[in-house]
């Protein structure tokens, strides 16, 4: 029997794409909702082979959320280039925007797509896993909240959204989705989006 990953070619990052999400501001805001509220069904209809676009805006939208809030409300959160801290402030927005975010985005996918590897037979492709990975990052949009307990609860409920949506888009069990997608969870949102030490706060 050939496998769905055998039907497509796993290495390849850019194909064709076929159906997915609408674009535009209004549907991104339907797509945040919709993951944060009804998970499985979100991920089930929301995902598509080769639809990236709308995933990798939806990651730098929400990393611009996240350090933005985090810039306005940390003080010294920037560094200040050339003694101007507006434009300092603009620069580390831009930057964690348009490039950090979308190369650890596609960093992280190919980290879980080598966990899937080894625990999910049967699987989609890459570019489904960079679908999931972006649109579980929906509650990170308050991760610059300077608030322990909101950092925390990101995280775990970023770690559920990855979970459910790997079980769903890879038609996994939960127990092989959570095997492969919570190394990927502590690195993303534990890591990369402060919840680890905000979780430590808490329970310390």
């Amino acid at each position: 029997m050939v496998s769905r990953s055998q039907t497509r070619p796993v290495t390849q990052w850019i194909e064709s794409p076929s159906g997915g999400r609408e674009r535009g501001p209004t549907a991104m805001a339907r797509a945040w909702f919709e993951a944060m509220v009804r998970p499985r069904r979100f991920f089930r209809a929301a995902v598509a082979p080769a639809d990236q676009a709308p995933g990798l805006t939806f990651v730098m939208v929400v990393v611009g959320i996240a350090v933005g809030t985090r810039l306005a409300l940390v003080p010294g959160a920037s560094p200040v280039y050339l003694g101007s801290p507006a434009l300092s402030a603009l620069f580390v927005l831009a930057a964690f925007v348009l490039v950090v975010g979308p190369v650890s985005l596609h960093l992280a996918a190919a980290f879980q797509t080598v966990l899937l590897i080894l625990v999910v037979r049967d699987r989609a492709g890459i570019s489904e896993t960079v679908q999931t990975l972006a649109y579980a990052t929906a509650p990170c949009i308050f991760a610059g909240v300077p608030v322990p307990a909101v950092q925390a609860a990101v995280g775990v409920y970023g770690t559920v959204l990855l979970v459910t949506g790997l079980a769903v888009v890879h038609e996994t069990s939960p127990v092989r989705a959570a095997l492969a997608g919570l190394p990927v969870a502590g690195a993303v949102f534990g890591g990369a989006f402060g919840a680890a030490p905000a979780l430590s706060a808490v329970l310390g």
